[in-house]
C-alpha cells in the first residue's frame, strides 16, 4: 500500500504492478491499456492527483502545475472522472462546477475537457497545460489528438507529458497503433519519447476479485471483440470495414499473404487507369492502377490532396485547391512520373463531377488539361463487395489486388474505415473514405466473382475404387 500525505487527509491506493509502472513512468508520451478492464480510468485519476500534489506553485506569484483530463464527450468526462474524483479528492482540493476544475491548496489544478467534433477544437486554442491525460484516445480522430497534444506546453519547470489510455478500434486506432504498438515513427517523432504499458483484465486483481463475471463476459464476446478487448489484439477489431486488408512486410517481395508489396516492373502492354474522387475541404484522391495478364489489379501511384504537418498527413483535412490546380498537378504528375509518363491513361471518376448546376463542371475543367474521365458506377454495396473479392487470398496466399508500398495514403486510410452504424453493409462515409471511393469506381469497371472451392464428388455409398457406380 502506498500513501500520499497532506495536511487534510491521507490518500491511500493499491496499484497493480502494471498500474505502478504507469505511475512511475516519466516518458513524454505514455500509452496504457490496450484491452478492457485494465484499470485505466482509476490510474490516470490517481496519477493526476499525485502530480498535482507534487508540483505546486514555486512562489506566491506563480501557478502550480496545470493538468487536463480529456474524454470524447462531456457525459463521459462527468461520469468517469469528475464524479469519481470528487470522492477521491474530498478534503484535498476544491472543485468548481463552472470551470470543471479542481484547485489544490498549492496552486495546482486539474481541468476536464472533451473533444467530440471539429468545433470542439476551440476548447484548446490558446490554452496551455503541462500534463494532459487523453482517456480512451482511440475514440478520437488522429487530427483531434494532435490538436489536443499541441496544448501541452508552457514556460515553466513543470514536466511536459501526455498520457494516453486506449482499446483497439475507433477513429484513432491506426495512429495509436503506429506509435505505441508498431513503434513506427516519423521524422519529427523520437522513439525514446514513447512508452507503452500493456494492461489486460488479468492484471487488474481488484476487478477480478470483486467482479469475476467480467472475465466470463469478455470470453463470451464475438471473436473479433474478444481478441481486441480480452487479448489486446490490435490487428482486427469490431467495426473495421476492411478487416481483410493485410500489410505484411514479410510478403513484400513474394506477394503472399499481403496486399502491400514492393513495386514491380510495369509491362508496356498493361493498360494504365486513373480513378478520381473530388474533394475541396476534404481531400481529393487520384489513384493510378494497372492490370496484369492474369487480371490482377495493382495500385501503382497516387496523388492525394491532404494537408500536411511536416511529413505527417492531417487526417481528412483537404488542401482546398480549386479544380484548375488539382488537374494541373495531375497533368504534371502524369508527364513526369516514371510509371506514367508517355503512357495512355484511361480515366474513371465519381459521376458527381459532371454536375454543371452552378456553371462549368469539374469534368469540363479536367478536359482543359488533357485529363478525361468516364462516369464511374456509383453503386456502393456492390462496389464494396468488389473490394472484398479482390482482397481475398487463394489457398497459396495470393490476391487479385495489390498496392505498391509507395502508395502511403492508401495504406494509411484503408485500415481506418469502419462500418456505417445505420446501414449494415455500407462504409461510414464520415471517415476518410476518399481513396476507398475512387478505388471502388475503378474496381467496378473490372467485375469479378469470388472463386468457389472446387467440390469433390463422393458417391452416395462411399468410396468407389472399382468405378462400379459410374
Amino acid at each position: 500500500m502506498a500513501k500520499a500525505q497532506t495536511e487534510e487527509k491521507t490518500l491511500q491506493f493499491h496499484p497493480s504492478p502494471k498500474q505502478m509502472a504507469f505511475l512511475k513512468s516519466r516518458k513524454k508520451y505514455v500509452g496504457y491499456g490496450g484491452a478492457r478492464g485494465g484499470g485505466k480510468s482509476w490510474v490516470i485519476q490517481l496519477k493526476a492527483a499525485l502530480l498535482a500534489r507534487r508540483w505546486g506553485a514555486p512562489d506566491r506569484w506563480s501557478e502550480g502545475i496545470k493538468i487536463c483530463i480529456v474524454r470524447r464527450t462531456l457525459v463521459d468526462v462527468r461520469n468517469n472522472h469528475i464524479n469519481r474524483m470528487k470522492v477521491m479528492l474530498h478534503g484535498l482540493a476544491r472543485y468548481s462546477q463552472t470551470d470543471r476544475t479542481f484547485t489544490f491548496p498549492n496552486g495546482a489544478t486539474i481541468h476536464f475537457e472533451y473533444y467530440d467534433s471539429e468545433r470542439d477544437r476551440e476548447h484548446f486554442q490558446g490554452i496551455e497545460f503541462d500534463v494532459i491525460f487523453i482517456d480512451e484516445a482511440t475514440q478520437m480522430e488522429e487530427s483531434w489528438l494532435k490538436i489536443i497534444a499541441a496544448s501541452c506546453r508552457g514556460a515553466n519547470n513543470f514536466p511536459k507529458r501526455i498520457y494516453y489510455t486506449m482499446n483497439p478500434g475507433g477513429a484513432g486506432h491506426q495512429y495509436i497503433k503506429r506509435v505505441f504498438i508498431d513503434q513506427v515513427y516519423r521524422d519529427n517523432e523520437k522513439a525514446e519519447d514513447y512508452e507503452f504499458i500493456q494492461a489486460k483484465v488479468t492484471d487488474n486483481k481488484a476487478l477480478m476479485e470483486l467482479n469475476p463475471d467480467y472475465m466470463t463476459y469478455l470470453k463470451n464476446l464475438p471473436p473479433k471483440l474478444r481478441k481486441a478487448w480480452l487479448e489486446g489484439d490490435w490487428n482486427v477489431y469490431e467495426g473495421q470495414f476492411f478487416e481483410d486488408f493485410r500489410d505484411s512486410p514479410d510478403g513484400y517481395q513474394t506477394k503472399q499473404w499481403t496486399h502491400v508489396i514492393d513495386p514491380i516492373p510495369i509491362r508496356r502492354h498493361w493498360e494504365i487507369y486513373r480513378s478520381f474522387d473530388w474533394g475541396f475541404r476534404r481531400p481529393f484522391s487520384a489513384g493510378y492502377y494497372t492490370i496484369d495478364d492474369d487480371g490482377v489489379i495493382y495500385r501503382i501511384a497516387e496523388l492525394y490532396g491532404v494537408q500536411k504537418s511536416g511529413q505527417e498527413s492531417l487526417a481528412n483535412e483537404g488542401v482546398k485547391w480549386p479544380p484548375e490546380r488539382v488537374f494541373a498537378e495531375m497533368q504534371k504528375m502524369e508527364q513526369e512520373h516514371p510509371l506514367l509518363k508517355g503512357r495512355e491513361i484511361h480515366g474513371v471518376a465519381d459521376p458527381a463531377i459532371w454536375d454543371a448546376e452552378h456553371g462549368k463542371s469539374i469534368a469540363e475543367t479536367a478536359m482543359r488539361y488533357g485529363i478525361f474521365f468516364e462516369k464511374g458506377d456509383h453503386a456502393r454495396i456492390p462496389g464494396w463487395m468488389q473490394c472484398h473479392y479482390r482482397l481475398m487470398f487463394d489457398e497459396n496466399g495470393y490476391a487479385m489486388f495489390y498496392v505498391f508500398n509507395t502508395c502511403r495514403e492508401f495504406i494509411r486510410t484503408i485500415p481506418t474505415l469502419q462500418y456505417d452504424e445505420h446501414r449494415a453493409e455500407d462504409l461510414d462515409s464520415s471517415g476518410e473514405d476518399h481513396i476507398a471511393d475512387e478505388w471502388r469506381y475503378l474496381l467496378m469497371k473490372f467485375l469479378m466473382t469470388p472463386q468457389e472451392p472446387e467440390e469433390i464428388y463422393e458417391p452416395a455409398f462411399g468410396a468407389d475404387p472399382l468405378n462400379q457406380y459410374t
